[in-house]
């Protein structure tokens, strides 16, 4: 976890939020709103993909085990992260400066870790049996 946040998601959020600041600056509503529209639909299933991506390809797995554990548990993945990151990036948005943001979201990404710990490390086979 430790080597993919600082390979993978320091670089990449860091990046997106960038941009996204820049293309849709201030804290109205409607930006607000948008930028967590943006945040759920278009950047949590990347994030997802690159997550479940990098913990079955370091623990072994090839091509075919990233697309399964893709399949598995990418829409649960996404819909745990709504829960968290709707309210949380509402707060983001709205009131945490731009240069403090990342550390805000890392802030709330330990416990979010520990949400996506146990679903990127349950074996694909068991959610197949229980279907």
């Amino acid at each position: 976890m430790g080597s993919f946040g600082l390979l993978i998601h320091g670089t990449t959020g860091h990046y997106f939020y960038g941009a996204l600041d820049g293309a849709l600056p201030g804290t109205a509503p409607v930006t607000v709103a948008s930028k967590v529209l943006i945040d759920q639909v278009f950047w949590n299933p990347i994030f997802g993909c690159m997550f479940f991506s990098y913990l079955t390809a370091t623990s072994g797995g090839g091509p075919t085990e990233i697309m399964a554990k893709i399949k598995a548990d990418l829409q649960t993945a996404v819909m745990g992260s709504w829960a968290v990151w709707v309210p949380a990036h509402t707060v983001n948005f709205a009131f945490i400066p731009p240069a403090q943001r990342l550390l805000y979201i890392n802030t709330i990404q330990i416990g979010y870790n520990i949400f996506l710990s146990f679903l990127g490390n349950k074996d694909v086979e068991e959610e197949e049996k229980t279907k």
